[in-house]
């Protein structure tokens, strides 16, 4: 079959301008290309496929054994032991193993963090109307909740990643974009799995990258009846070898023994015309048989020149390698700690076990017992505090037993092996202070935090890799979301809807959220509040919305979005920088000033006004006690003319009537005296005349004393 990728009459790759692309890409990445190949073009394939396939695996041999030597180190397999006697000690020294969980709990949570910020969409060039940091800020939110929610067991797969990674080195995920599930999968590959040459120096570069694959009948009927593989006859699958380090551990062939199936990632010239174009190859490991062939391409890698003719095609890479650090010798495999902390982890367990023996022996004393001590034979054992009758002498038995010469555990290989434990901590920077244990009690803070910072510069290096390794991934899904997503997409959780035109790659950059160099709580913190003291210094020189929102992403608030005003949710428009603090103050006490100011003035007004109004009534209550003065005293005046016109009016009549009472009395008084008069005249008569009568008498009388 004579395939060309560019003609536009052929049904599985229309390259016509004329085509829609969403259509030119389903149909050039859902045909099974093997359906219209014959027999013959199929054994050339599977030929292709198995040679490269053990060309690459014979070039990894050695890699290979050491990684199960490595798994079984880390995983503490204990095997039973024949030499120096049968079952003796087998002590598993977990320095690898301690080294692997102490990594992976420093990673897990600085680059999945948790508050479901994984990724971070940036906007590029320039946004007047801030249309693109709307869209980076919905992709964002869009793409956190899908790797976390959406696509299945994304983050367990980074929990067990990060727990392999440092012990093999390398591990790999595989992102891809399932049509039957209708579902975007990033799933982590075991290193042994993924069959790439040992001398490779990058995955974009890479003339073959195979996966092995373990498929039970069943799956792979499923998918025979589906038309996504061909319709062949494989029969029963066999068991892999004991030794085979491809494979998951079924060694015995029944019902539930899966296939061994090789997709391989690779290029062949189908249309013969010199060019080898990139497709994916499925194959059967036993059999040969090739179940599916498609195309690992689409229009956007595919570069045509003036007449139309094929230039060059940028293959779809699915594979996204994680390195830990990168190997010396210049290979595609990095190394971890089985290979840097192996052989000392071994030489360890050595002396362990040699130390142990060795008080084995020293514990359990055995030598020769002399044939003319005349003892029962066998085995004795003794209880505490029991003593046993022998029919021989004390001397005879000093004699006759004789016990092997042996030592105490060595002090010297007590102390090499601490200096081996040290030196791997040293080389796993598995320091003391970073398992938790507290530094010395006259530490200085400083000289701790100098101390964590330097010893974490080894991780942070490997943060880093695993940082722009995880850029890759989330590369790999927004281009999957961009030939993939529902137009009207709408997500209920997050209240938004989302299409391809928000995926557009010349608007924004893609970068996980976490930050690689910021490997604790506190640092991220400082360096967030680092921002908010630049930002006053720098004034409009910082985006108040990206500093605020680091801030918030340091302190790892729950759905930290939705803490934003509702303007800047809605418009995404910047708000005017808060202006200087001193200013602030100095302009808040001038306003206080001038607000006492105004209110001393307002006051001295009122003051003065209140005086004035105080004044005035005083002065009318004045004027009215005056007028009340005078009134009162015209009418005091009044009332006293009057009474003194009624007394005097009274007096003369009192007068009047007093002197007609007067001349009433002087005339009755004259009267009276002229009575008095007349009857003292009278009287003066009568009594002359007594009087003459008497003094006759008296003459007359005697006296009566002497």
């Amino acid at each position: 079959m004579n395939y060309n990728p560019a003609d536009t009459e052929s049904q599985v790759a229309p390259a016509s301008p004329d085509t829609d692309e969403e259509d030119h890409n389903a149909i050039l990445l859902g045909v099974n290309l093997a359906e219209n190949l014959d027999e013959e073009e199929l054994t050339e394939i599977s030929d292709q496929v198995f040679k490269g396939y053990e060309a690459d695996l014979d070039s990894r041999s050695e890699w290979e054994d050491n990684l199960d030597d490595w798994i079984k180190l880390a995983n503490q397999v204990r095997e039973e032991k024949s030499y120096p006697w049968p079952k003796a000690s087998n002590v598993k020294y977990p320095l690898l193993s301690t080294a692997a969980m102490q990594f992976a709990a420093r990673a897990y949570p600085s680059l999945v963090p948790s508050n479901r910020s994984v990724v971070n969409c940036t906007v590029v060039g320039k946004d007047a109307d801030g249309q693109k940091l709307e869209r980076a800020m919905r992709v964002s939110k869009f793409m956190s909740y899908q790797v976390m929610s959406e696509i299945p067991g994304w983050e367990e797969d980074m929990d067990r990643m990060l727990m392999m990674l440092p012990v093999v080195g390398t591990v790999f995920k595989k992102t891809w974009y399932d049509k039957g599930d209708d579902k975007i999968y990033s799933q982590v590959i075991l290193p042994k799995n993924v069959i790439v040459n040992y001398w490779t120096k990058c995955l974009p570069e890479c003339e073959r990258i195979t996966e092995v694959i373990e498929m039970s009948r069943r799956k792979l009927k499923e998918k025979q009846l589906s038309g996504v593989f061909r319709d062949v006859e494989l029969g029963d699958p066999i068991p892999p070898a004991s030794n085979d380090n491809t494979s998951t551990g079924y060694t015995e062939q029944d019902e539930t023994t899966p296939y061994v199936l090789l997709e391989q990632h690779m290029f062949f010239d189908l249309d013969d015309d010199g060019y080898a174009e990139p497709y994916i190859v499925t194959m059967e490991r036993e059999s040969k048989k090739i179940l599916r062939m498609q195309a690992r391409f689409n229009k956007e890698g595919m570069e045509l020149d003036e007449k139309g003719k094929i230039k060059k095609i940028t293959p779809i890479q699915m594979y996204t390698k994680f390195g830990f650090v990168p190997n010396p010798d210049g290979s595609f495999y990095d190394i971890g700690f089985g290979i840097l902390l192996g052989p000392l982890n071994e030489s360890v367990n050595t002396l362990i076990n040699q130390l142990v023996d060795a008080g084995t022996i020293s514990n359990l004393q055995s030598g020769f017992i002399g044939k003319g001590l005349r003892l029962k034979m066998g085995d004795n054992s003794f209880q505490p505090g029991e003593w046993k009758p022998v029919q021989a002498t004390g001397d005879d038995l000093r004699k006759q037993i004789v016990p092997l010469p042996t030592k105490e555990p060595s002090n010297v290989l007590f102390q090499l092996m601490g200096t081996l434990i040290t030196s791997g901590k040293e080389l796993a920077s598995v320091a003391e202070i970073f398992v938790g244990k507290m530094p010395g009690q006259n530490t200085p803070a400083t000289t701790t935090m100098a101390s964590i910072e330097q010893g974490m510069k080894v991780f942070t290096a490997v943060y880093k890799r695993i940082f722009r390794s995880l850029s890759e991934e989330f590369d790999k899904i927004f281009d999957l979301n961009k030939l993939y997503i529902d137009p009207n997409h709408v997500v209920e959780v997050l209240d938004m809807q989302i299409g391809p035109d928000d995926f557009n790659r010349s608007d924004c950059d893609i970068a996980p959220g976490a930050d690689p160099t910021a490997m604790s709580q506190t640092e991220k913190l400082v360096k967030a509040q680092g921002l908010v003291e630049m930002m006053q210094i720098f004034g409009q020189l910082l985006d108040p919305i990206q500093v605020a929102s680091r801030v918030l992403e340091a302190q790892e608030q729950p759905n930290w979005q939705q803490l934003f005003s509702q303007q800047v949710q809605q418009t995404g428009q910047v708000p005017p920088p808060p202006p200087d603090p001193k200013i602030l103050a100095l302009q808040a006490k001038m306003q206080a000033d001038q607000q006492n100011m105004a209110l001393k003035t307002q006051q001295q007004q009122q003051q003065m006004e209140l005086d004035a109004r105080s004044k005035e009534q005083e002065m009318m209550q004045a004027a009215q006690e005056h007028a009340m003065n005078m009134q009162f005293m015209q009418e005091e005046h009044q009332q006293k003319a009057v009474s003194e016109l009624q007394n005097a009016q009274v007096k003369i009549a009192a007068a009047h009537a007093q002197g007609q009472q007067k001349m009433v009395q002087g005339e009755q008084q004259h009267q009276q005296s002229m009575q008095q008069a007349k009857e003292k005249a009278t009287l003066t008569q009568s009594q002359g005349t007594s009087s003459k009568s008497g003094s006759k008498a008296r003459s007359q009388r005697p006296s009566g004393r002497h």
